[in-house]
């Protein structure tokens, strides 16, 4: 099965029913199959089976095109951030060489001048207005034709890492990869029986875009925002009467605490999934207090599984909230078509709530990392991915995610797992949101640091958020530092990007040693 037979298969079923809603446009299944046919048609004049085209560009329904016709031209859609400086989406393009570039006014100087730079690109396409030396995306589309089927194992979509290690990996999700996420999460994930209205509110060039193929498989109607706002996805809901909906985090937090809550009609809402960061036990308590009727569930996945391999039911929120309160930070249990395990250094099963590294394997695993083979032979060992998150499996099979192997901190011959403090910092009545890395010392090796953002009209104290810590914390896991930031800086999703806190917390504490007392 291939990307594009999830829409085609739709839209014999439902062909007149509403696929796509943006703004004030609208597609029908059968609509939208065509405009891919017709893109996956048009691009064999501009580029070959096999080439890459790299699309740089907020949320919008050429996008969603793209999605599903860059795969059926047996091509691979490259997903560009559009939150890159310049200089990363030179370093993103140089690496995936493609031979067309697809974007929008708004990012057309940064598109101009990384294919000045990049030789592979050969066609400019502005997607919202004509513009000098660039198609309009009406020249990408021709009358629908055969096509040469690709095959299941071809790539067909590139999707970067966020680069929180270094330069980012492109990680190669082939046909199989992709379907065999959207089936898994159809399977083991609660839904609606009948279609309802789905909500994407997370940008499309994140792996979270694989819920576009899994709502429209299931005939849902997606309703896409250009990106995300608090006001904007309220209005939503009670605009289109939204039944489902996916969020980070922060997007739910920003939700919560904006003062027109209140004033939207949210009865529609059935329910909300929510990943790609961690979630504190505070928040989603206050979410599950303010939406008593939803059905809340979460689960684990990353870039490189296509989507999601461990999932958390409704049932057990509503069990963790009622009488057992640790399922609260709980990811759940593998889907019915993956194998994941926890497993030792030496790749040993741990024993319960032994920390380990989780290590996966089904047919969503990625192919491998774009032109990186030793990248590729690392995180594939005796036929398992290994994820790079530490996690642990309590006696009852389920899964908690510890932390990142990279973020794990080492002070005194003490490991520390930033979560286990971030969840403690997150109760602390001042802070709006807290991130814990480690700061290099002679003596200790690290230390633990807390940056912290304050609740609006909140000042935390270093003193204040110690003495918080002590009653809920060993004495190593204290933070020995407490940084107050106007904002912790985030990738496009919302995860804390740790690699920057780890430059400022150590910028700081040196420019501290040279300031005379």
């Amino acid at each position: 099965m291939r990307i594009g037979d999830i829409l085609t298969f739709t839209a014999a079923r439902r062909g007149e029913e509403a696929a796509l809603v943006f703004e004030d446009r609208s597609w029908t299944f059968a609509e939208l199959d065509r405009d891919v046919r017709a893109l996956a048609t048009g691009l064999a004049r501009y580029a070959a089976p096999g080439d890459r085209i790299a699309i740089l560009t907020e949320n919008n329904p050429e996008y969603i095109q793209a999605y599903y016709g860059v795969p059926t031209a047996g091509m691979a859609l490259v997903f560009l951030n559009y939150r890159l400086s310049p200089r990363e989406v030179v370093l993103n393009l140089e690496d995936s060489t493609p031979t067309v570039l697809v974007t929008e006014l708004k990012y057309l100087e940064t598109a101009r001048k990384a294919m000045a730079e990049v030789p592979s690109i050969r066609t400019l396409v502005c997607l919202d207005g004509p513009a000098e030396g660039a198609l309009a995306w009406s020249d990408l589309l021709a009358e629908p034709g055969p096509l040469q089927v690709p095959d299941e194992d071809s790539p067909a979509w590139l999707i970067y890492t966020s680069g929180t290690t270094g330069r980012a990996k492109g990680a190669v999700l082939t046909h199989r990869n992709v379907v065999a996420a959207v089936m898994n999460s159809l399977l083991s994930w609660e839904h609606d029986h009948d279609p309802g209205v789905a909500l994407m509110p997370w940008p499309l060039c994140h792996i979270a875009g694989y819920g576009v193929p899994m709502a429209h498989l299931k005939g849902d109607t997606m309703v896409l925002m250009r990106r995300y706002d608090a006001v904007g996805f309220l209005e939503a809901v009670q605009t289109h009467r939204v039944s489902q909906t996916s969020v980070a985090p922060t997007m739910l937090a920003m939700l919560l605490r904006h003062p027109r809550f209140p004033e939207f009609d949210l009865s529609s809402l059935r329910r909300i999934s929510y990943g790609s960061a961690p979630m504190p036990a505070a928040v989603l308590r206050e979410a599950m207090a303010a939406f008593p009727e939803v059905r809340f569930q979460t689960g684990f996945g990353m870039t490189e599984l296509a989507g999601n391999v461990v999932v958390h039911g409704s049932d057990d929120h509503v069990r963790a909230l009622e009488s057992d309160e640790a399922l609260l930070t709980s990811v759940g249990k593998p889907q019915w078509l993956s194998a994941v395990r926890v497993v030792d250094p030496d790749g040993r099963d741990t024993g319960p709530d032994e920390v380990g590294e989780l290590v996966i394997r089904g047919d969503q695993v990625c192919a491998g990392y774009w032109g990186r083979p030793e990248a590729t032979a690392e995180a594939y060992r005796d036929g398992w991915f290994h994820s790079g998150d530490l996690a642990r499996r309590d006696s009852r099979g389920y899964l908690y995610i510890v932390d990142r192997k990279k973020d794990m901190i080492l002070t005194g011959g003490e490991n520390v797992y930033s979560r286990e403090v971030e969840e403690i910092l997150h109760q602390h009545p001042d802070v709006a949101a807290a991130a814990v890395v480690g700061q290099p010392d002679e003596v200790w090796g690290e230390l633990v640091v807390a940056v912290l953002e304050a609740r609006e009209g909140r000042t935390p104290t270093e003193d204040g958020v110690r003495e918080f810590c002590r009653g809920h914390l060993a004495g190593y896991k204290i933070p020995r530092r407490v940084l107050v930031v106007d904002e912790l800086p985030r990738t496009t999703t919302g995860k804390v990007r740790k690699p920057v806190l780890r430059e400022l917390v150590t910028r700081e504490a040196v420019d501290t040693a040279r300031t005379p007392s």
